[in-house]
Formats: structure tokens, C-alpha cells, sequence
């Protein structure tokens, strides 16, 4: 892909990401929504301890399925949302495929929805294969 992903295609490599995963997990990310931003707006960017809005490339938002409850009813769905211009600099700047790139940021928020912290997901993509 040389041409520069609009939302709708990084939308549509993150649903792939998601497909790919095997069926066990897939069975519990039907609810999730998956969105697609330019960038994180100033007040998210807070949220994480960030102030630079181009290091954001993909943040969860929701109760991790292990502290979901049939009594948050009116909460609103879970949600993984990818920053498409953060996402296309990381994209250039590693060389990688950007499907990659995509689904490499998918599974590191869906880790979070299964309630894995970012030192957990870390230590699990540095494990040899």
C-alpha cells in the first residue's frame, strides 16, 4: 500500500485484525466498537498521561471483561479506537506493512478488553515464539 489510508481503510484492517483472532477470543469482542480518529483530542491525550497527541496510536475504553457486569446496564459499549495519523507515521517510520502495523495495535487493546495491563501485553510480545 503506497497511498495514504483514508478511516475506512484502517477501519476495515482493524476488523480483519479482529477476524483473524482465534474464535475463542472473537466470541467476546462482538460487543466491542471499533473507531477510527485523526488523533486523540486533548482531553483523552490527559486521560493517559499524554500531551503529545502523535504518540497516542490506539487506546481501549470500557470495563475489561472481567469487571463487566449484567448491573452497568446504560454503559456504553466497549471500544478500541485507532488515530489514523499517529497510526501512518508509525507505518512510515518502521518500514512495517501497515496491516501489521493495524493489527499489531488491535491486539494490543483487545489484550486490555481480557483485562491484561500494558507491562502484561509487553512481556507477552517480547516472549520468543
Amino acid at each position: 500500500m503506497t497511498e495514504i489510508p483514508g478511516t475506512a481503510a484502517i477501519e476495515r484492517l482493524a476488523h480483519d485484525a479482529i477476524r483473524k483472532l482465534p474464535k475463542e477470543f472473537r466470541d467476546y469482542l462482538a460487543d466491542v466498537v471499533i473507531r477510527v480518529e485523526e488523533f486523540a483530542d486533548e482531553e483523552t491525550l490527559h486521560s493517559v498521561g499524554l500531551t503529545n497527541p502523535w504518540s497516542l496510536i490506539g487506546l481501549y475504553h470500557g470495563h475489561p471483561l472481567g469487571k463487566q457486569s449484567i448491573w452497568s446496564s446504560g454503559d456504553m459499549p466497549s471500544t478500541i479506537t485507532l488515530f489514523r495519523r499517529p497510526l501512518i507515521n508509525e507505518w512510515r517510520e518502521t518500514g512495517a506493512a501497515l496491516e501489521d502495523v493495524v493489527n499489531h495495535v488491535v491486539v494490543h487493546e483487545v489484550g486490555h478488553h481480557f483485562g491484561l495491563s500494558d507491562q502484561q501485553i509487553y512481556t507477552i510480545e517480547d516472549e520468543p515464539d
